[in-house]
């Protein structure tokens, strides 16, 4: 009825029905909810230290329930998803906000972005090209958006090619902008197809990003990339590589080398 738990410096004696909730003394923490942005209460993966790498988090659909409820501050209204990706960090930048705006803003410089393929182990583009657009209905390509252009409630629109999903038009969102806290999301606004296969159709492909400064040169980041629960099962069990996709993205606003040693996830 009874075993003793042989960890150092816990010479005690624990119910059996314990065990499974007991380990070298840590009890069982609370039923993960999934990410927790940081929108007035405790984050969730927490920040790491200062120059450490990302924190990353990854949960599939059988994770959290098909219906799960996005977080209230995200806007997103709709419920469940196929994947979500979080990544979480902090980070040094000298160039303050309106740094941080011209980075956002510089769409055409995702071109070239790099990113570890846990598939052929190697470093590989994953921005095929992208360049910001006047949206619809016309959709020409346009300059880049200035630092001006990233203002709150303000609707942007650019175009992207991945090197799997090929070319769609996305949307951006400015959902906050002051001198401490820049919140924008990202949405697919056209249908993505893998060799004509149709992959994620308008909305399925979403993005959040907070940055919010935390001194006179360090900000804090926190994004979470959600694929919609009706998106292709073509998409599932990659959890891996939609890991180094986040961080690509996180090391390119950041400003640190896309493929900089090692991977998040060789």
């Amino acid at each position: 009825m009874f075993r003793k738990l042989l960890c150092p410096g816990w010479p005690v004696v624990i119910p059996l029905a314990l065990l499974t909730a007991i380990l070298c003394g840590a009890v069982l923490s609370h039923p993960d909810t999934g990410p927790q942005p940081p929108c007035g209460s405790e984050t969730f993966p927490p920040y790491p230290d200062l120059d450490k790498p990302p924190t990353t988090r990854f949960w599939d659909r059988s994770d959290l329930g098909r219906d799960w409820t996005p977080p209230a501050c995200t806007g997103w209204t709709t419920r469940g998803f196929a994947t979500l990706a979080v990544t979480v960090g902090r980070f040094r930048n000298s160039s303050g906000v309106d740094g941080m705006r011209r980075r956002i803003g510089a769409i055409s410089e995702l071109k070239g972005v790099l990113y570890w393929s846990t598939t052929h182990k190697q470093w590989q583009t994953l921005i095929v090209d992208a360049y910001a657009s006047t949206g619809p209905p016309a959709e020409r390509r346009r300059q880049d958006f200035s630092p001006d252009e990233i203002t709150e409630g303000k609707y942007l629109y650019f175009q992207q090619t991945d090197n799997l999903s090929g070319k769609a038009m996305y949307r951006m969102h400015i959902l906050s902008a002051s001198s401490d806290r820049l919140v924008f999301d990202t949405e697919n606004v056209t249908t993505m197809r893998y060799l004509l296969i149709p992959l994620f159709h308008p909305g399925e492909i979403q993005s959040i990003y907070f940055l919010e400064r935390e001194s006179q040169d360090v900000w804090r980041y926190y994004s979470i990339a959600r694929t919609g629960k009706n998106a292709s099962t073509f998409t599932a069990g990659h959890d891996a590589s939609s890991i180094n996709r986040a961080v690509a993205f996180y090391r390119y606003l950041v400003g640190i080398p896309t493929d900089q040693e090692p991977p998040a996830s060789p």
